[in-house]
């Protein structure tokens, strides 16, 4: 077994060559009346960056799960500029599996990521696929420049979320970071030998390394319909990039213990204090069970939190696949004939 993957031979003296082609992959859930519009845009792009650094093309749409018509959509778009790949999952595994499938999928040398929902916007695109070839950087992402048009508490809790999962980290997570980013070869090839099924993508991308640079970004407004990711949506991937990619919580509940441990040593003073210097009566019933269901809660809390580690190990031991593809085809750009569709495990 080897303690290391050498990914040098994807590089060369720091440039990639453009010839390694670039595929772009677009996870989808329900946005069946907004990829046409998308489809389009990805067509200028390709034609443009074919013309530009000579960069052939590939989109990979990942249908994850969608109860709408996105996978016949998808079925139906042309490969006019760019190849045309189409991973439908077997059900709704997340956001993280299918990026995860896409990255598998890809076939051309980079990978870019960028959502389905027209907020990414492909212009933006050459701007990072130039920070790739011109400048020599394998990871080009994406930030978004201000949080000006969101409340107090959503700012105070992103700033929470990244103040605990950078805090002790080695590899910092930059703040605001997206899934929109672009992967050189190397970077893509060293994401993919991460094993864990438990993943945090933006955590990973930055733990692999590699050159780095951000970008700040405007967000579009959504081609249609609302976004999916409700409130208990963002706490729930809260919770599991916390405890997928940092110790914090343990922490935290460590210090906790601490702390209360030091406050009952004060209260055990000060009722030693009372009693033996000033005579007075220990306190009795309302102290006791104040003391009680406060050590109860900490102890619960303390619990919970081993709990969602206890799990993801449970999870890795599992070692159950990621995710299922249900239905793959392809369309070259060259002869625009879907391949036979096939139905894999993977």
């Amino acid at each position: 077994m080897t303690s290391g993957v050498d990914v040098s031979n994807l590089s060369d003296g720091g440039r990639i060559p453009a010839s390694a082609g670039l595929s772009i992959v677009v996870p989808a859930f329900n946005e069946g009346a907004g990829l046409e519009p998308l489809h389009a845009r990805l067509c200028n792009l390709a034609a443009t960056l074919k013309q530009r650094y000579g960069l052939t093309c590939e989109v990979v749409y990942v249908d994850d799960g969608s109860t709408d018509t996105t996978l016949s959509v998808a079925r139906n778009l042309a490969a006019n500029a760019l190849d045309v790949q189409v991973v439908s999952l077997s059900r709704n595994f997340g956001k993280e599996a299918a990026l995860m499938a896409g990255l598998d999928h890809a076939r051309r040398g980079a990978v870019l990521f960028m959502d389905g929902d027209g907020q990414h916007a492909p212009e933006l695109v050459e701007k990072l696929v130039g920070h790739w070839i011109d400048d020599g950087y394998d990871v080009v992402y994406t930030a978004k420049a201000h949080r000006d048009n969101e409340s107090f508490l959503r700012r105070l809790s992103v700033r929470t979320f990244y103040s605990l999962i950078n805090w002790g980290s080695r590899q910092k997570i930059p703040e605001d970071a997206g899934d929109f980013r672009l992967l050189s070869p190397r970077a893509a090839a060293a994401l993919r030998q991460l094993p864990e099924r438990n993943r945090f993508f933006k955590g990973l991308a930055s733990w692999i390394g590699f050159r780095q640079i951000r970008v700040d970004y405007e967000p579009e407004a959504r081609a249609h319909g609302v976004t999916t990711f409700n409130i208990s949506r963002l706490l729930g991937l809260s919770i599991e990039g916390l405890t997928s990619f940092s110790v914090a919580p343990l922490r935290v509940a460590s210090l906790l213990g601490l702390l209360l441990a030091f406050v009952a040593f004060l209260f055990g003073l000060s009722i030693l204090w009372e009693t033996v210097v000033s005579g007075k009566s220990v306190p009795g019933y309302p102290s006791l069970v104040v003391g009680l269901m406060t050590l109860g809660g900490v102890q619960l809390i303390m619990i919970g939190v081993m709990g969602e580690y206890i799990g993801k190990i449970l999870s890795e031991i599992k070692a159950r696949p990621i995710y299922f593809v249900a239905e793959h085809s392809v369309k070259t750009a060259e002869t625009a004939v879907a391949k036979t569709p096939q139905t894999v495990a993977e």
